[in-house]
């Protein structure tokens, strides 16, 4: 099949496809005129490199376990070739929690910020309150 087809069987546009190949994930065959062409285990390679990457790998992740990417789903996490992914899987997991932390972090932060805002947006108020009754009563006077 050609990149077009591939692309509409995975719903995986042209450009990522293309990319998967520069970096090893994906391999075509040339035609005479130049042209892409994939056998039917490019619809699983494509489908579990998205896969992948939705659950937070990277490509370079995705690259340790290549040999296991024309299977089913399935049948990939069963890979034996794959027998080092539960490692790939754990580092990506704790770099994942440092950014979750630091960005736990980054929202405590602001919510603080903004409560002090707040605040003082509410004194200044109040204090603008204060002052135009004293002016008032003063006028009274």
């Amino acid at each position: 099949m050609q990149i077009g087809e591939l692309s509409e069987r995975t719903g995986v546009s042209r450009r990522s496809i293309r990319y998967y190949e520069q970096k090893g994930l994906l391999r075509a065959h040339r035609t005479d005129k130049g042209w892409r062409e994939y056998d039917e285990g490019a619809v699983n390679r494509v489908l579990n490199v998205r896969e992948l990457l939705r659950s937070g790998l990277t490509v370079e992740d995705i690259q340790q376990v290549e040999p296991c990417l024309a299977m089913d789903m399935a049948d990939f996490m069963s890979c034996s070739d794959a027998d080092h992914a539960i490692a790939m899987y754990e580092e990506r997991l704790a770099v994942i929690d440092e950014k979750a932390a630091l960005l736990q972090r980054h929202r405590e932060e602001l919510v603080r910020r903004i409560a002090i805002l707040r605040t003082r947006s509410g004194a200044d108020e109040l204090e603008e309150l204060l002052k135009n009754a004293q002016r008032a009563d003063k006028t009274r006077a």
